[in-house]
C-alpha cells in the first residue's frame, strides 16, 4: 500500500518536472486563443526612445519624432492619423468622454496596417513663430511636417500663468476605418507634444 502511494506521488512530481521543463517549447508550438484585441499609438524621441522629447521651441529651428501604430485587432486594419495643433485654450481631445478635438486637422496620414504588426514613420517638423512683444502673445504662422509647409495657421497663444509658458500643443488622433459605414471613426486613442515656445522671446 505504502510502495503505491509513492509510486502514485513520483509519478506526479515527475509529470509536474516535465511539464515544467517542457513548457518553453511547448509555448511555441501552440497557438492560444488572443483574448485582448486592442490598437497602439505611441511616439518616441529623437533617439527612439521614449525620452527627449522636444519641448522647447524656437522659431525655423527642426525637431524630429517616431510616430508609430500597432495592429493587435486580430485583422487587417486601415487607419488615419490627424494631425492638429491647439493652445491652452482650445479644444483637445477627451480621455474621459472618449471624443475627438473639434479642432480641424492639419494634416492627415493614412496608412494599412497587418494584424501583429507595427507602422513606425519619422516626423520632423518645424513652427515659424513670432513673438508680439506688446500683446504678450506668439503668433504662430506655419507649421512644416517631413518637408510640406503648412501656412497660415494664424494662431495666437497667449501667455499661460499657471505653466509659466507660452503653451503650444501638438498632436496625433488616432481614427480607424468601419467598413460598414465606409467612414473613419474616432479610435480613441491620441498622444501629444506639450511645447514651451517662449525660447524665440527670450533669445
Amino acid at each position: 500500500m505504502i510502495l503505491d502511494e509513492h509510486k502514485i506521488l513520483f509519478l506526479l512530481v515527475g509529470g509536474v518536472l516535465i511539464l515544467l521543463v517542457a513548457s518553453p517549447f511547448l509555448s511555441r508550438i501552440l497557438v492560444l486563443p488572443r483574448t485582448e484585441f486592442f490598437s497602439e499609438l505611441w511616439l518616441l524621441g529623437p533617439n527612439h526612445m521614449a525620452e527627449d522629447y522636444p519641448f522647447n521651441i524656437t522659431s525655423g529651428s527642426e525637431y524630429s519624432v517616431f510616430l508609430g501604430i500597432g495592429n493587435r485587432l486580430g485583422y487587417a486594419a486601415y487607419y488615419k492619423v490627424l494631425v492638429k495643433f491647439r493652445s491652452q485654450n482650445q479644444s483637445a481631445p477627451d480621455s474621459f468622454n472618449r471624443t475627438p478635438s473639434s479642432l480641424q486637422a492639419l494634416y492627415e496620414i493614412r496608412t494599412f496596417v497587418a494584424d501583429e504588426e507595427v507602422w513606425e514613420i519619422p516626423l520632423a517638423f518645424s513652427f515659424n513663430h513670432l513673438y508680439n512683444e506688446s500683446r504678450l502673445q506668439v503668433d504662430v504662422n506655419s507649421l512644416t511636417l517631413n518637408q510640406i509647409e503648412l501656412e497660415n495657421l494664424d494662431y495666437i497663444i497667449s501667455w499661460d500663468s499657471a505653466r509659466s509658458v507660452f503653451f503650444g500643443n501638438l498632436f496625433f488622433e488616432l481614427w480607424i476605418y468601419n467598413a460598414s459605414s465606409n467612414s473613419f471613426h474616432y479610435h480613441e486613442r491620441f498622444v501629444d507634444l506639450k511645447f514651451n515656445m517662449t525660447s524665440h522671446a527670450l533669445t
